[in-house]
């Protein structure tokens, strides 16, 4: 499978550890129905970038998935993140958003849906941890826009659309400048329940995070 992945880890780096640009984000270690998920978003015009879309066309939905649980399965390190380029109060504003939300924005922390450590929930939450600025500010960007989509109920474009531009960098930018806890990969299951309904496609049946 790392063999006929080459066309994947031509841009998301080296076992998909990520691209040296900031676009292209790591997809080793992320959940497998997130990341299946996502292909089938790129293929169906929830998500749109045309060289993703022209290499998931020709491909059938069971390998689709069998993509997705080969990285899913890879543990490998993490690069150490970049020192923060923001003010204080700027990264102070993005932890708050990042740890307890804004209930006058009715913006919910982000780790009441990603996970205490926010190294993502299985099968369908990714991680934040690891990507880089420019990319969660393009994705939040891309949502507040409506130029990315999921499943109804699309909780991650109420969240951006609540957010403002500037607490959309300061929470990108928190993010983005924080240490990979010991353990990153995705925990079971939330210590609550998530503060709003989410579209998120499951797995198919009988297909589980290896």
């Amino acid at each position: 499978m790392a063999q006929r992945t080459l066309a994947c880890t031509a841009c998301h780096g080296a076992q998909g550890r990520a691209g040296p640009d900031g676009y292209y984000p790591r997809i080793a270690g992320k959940p497998a129905g997130y990341l299946y998920n996502q292909l089938l978003n790129f293929r169906d015009g929830r998500r749109h970038y045309g060289l993703m879309t022209r290499l998931i066309d020709p491909l059938s939905e069971p390998y689709l998935l069998e993509i997705a649980q080969h990285f899913a399965s890879l543990e490998l390190p993490y690069a150490a993140p970049p020192a923060p380029r923001a003010s204080p109060e700027v990264l102070a504003r993005g932890r708050q958003l990042a740890l307890q939300g804004d209930a006058t924005s009715r913006v919910p922390a982000c780790i009441a849906c990603h996970g205490e450590r926010l190294t993502g929930v299985l099968p369908n939450t990714p991680g934040l941890l690891g990507l880089p600025r420019d990319y969660l500010n393009a994705q939040l960007g891309a949502w507040r826009a409506g130029n990315r989509r999921a499943h109804a109920p699309d909780c991650m474009a109420q969240v951006a659309q609540a957010l403002s531009a500037e607490d959309l960098t300061a929470v990108a930018t928190w993010i983005a400048a924080q240490p990979l806890p010991a353990e990153t990969r995705p925990v079971a299951r939330l210590a609550a329940p998530p503060p709003q309904a989410c579209g998120s496609a499951s797995l198919p049946a009988g297909r589980q995070q290896p």
